[in-house]
């Protein structure tokens, strides 16, 4: 191969071999360039494409921890423990806890935890015992009583002292429609 090159050397002029030679080393020079070009974004093609893949494999695991329910969600969606075990854990609890408390304390705890006491305490909280209806019904006993007292003491009639019971049972009663009336407005129960 070099013999032909060499062959055809000899018919090319000085000033035409000149020209190939620079030509050559112009065509050397290109690739060289297009080699250092190809080596330089490989590594970011392979970098572009492994952040492509994190991405995808990110968005998959969000995806599949949305679809996964934290364990206080999966205790909603169970139903409910039947009344054997709910009595029996409750049981086991109050019993734990008694365990730690003194005479007097775990008799008291026993008479708390009856189920009839129980049930009228959680009756009475909902119903009659409602916070609204004893905050207005102690605001207003000492106001009207205040009031009562003052008008009595100014014109000199005598107190019975019921007045005090009558006070509170007016601002209770107040509290209770108030409370009723916002329920009804509102639609919200208070906490």
């Amino acid at each position: 191969m070099s013999e032909k090159i060499q062959d055809k050397s000899a018919e090319y002029s000085a000033e035409q071999v000149e020209q190939l030679s620079d030509a050559a080393s112009e065509q050397v020079e290109r690739l060289e360039k297009k080699l250092d070009n190809a080596a330089e974004r490989a590594p970011t093609e392979d970098t572009e494409k492994l952040k492509e893949n994190a991405e995808k494999i990110a968005e998959k695991q969000e995806k599949r921890s949305e679809k996964k329910a934290s364990p206080a969600e999966k205790r909603k969606d169970t139903p409910l423990p039947n009344k054997k075990a709910k009595k029996a854990a409750f049981n086991a609890t109050m019993k734990e806890a008694r365990g730690h408390m003194s005479t007097p304390s775990r008799t008291f705890s026993k008479f708390i935890h009856a189920a009839p006491i129980e049930k009228t305490s959680e009756f009475v909280g909902a119903t009659v015992a409602r916070p609204n209806a004893l905050l207005a019904g102690s605001v207003s006993a000492f106001a009207l009583t205040l009031l009562v007292y003052v008008v009595a003491r100014y014109y000199g009639y005598p107190l019975t002292g019921s007045e005090s019971i009558a006070a509170f049972i007016l601002g209770w009663l107040l509290g209770i429609l108030f409370d009723y009336f916002r329920v009804m407005i509102t639609g919200k129960k208070a906490g």
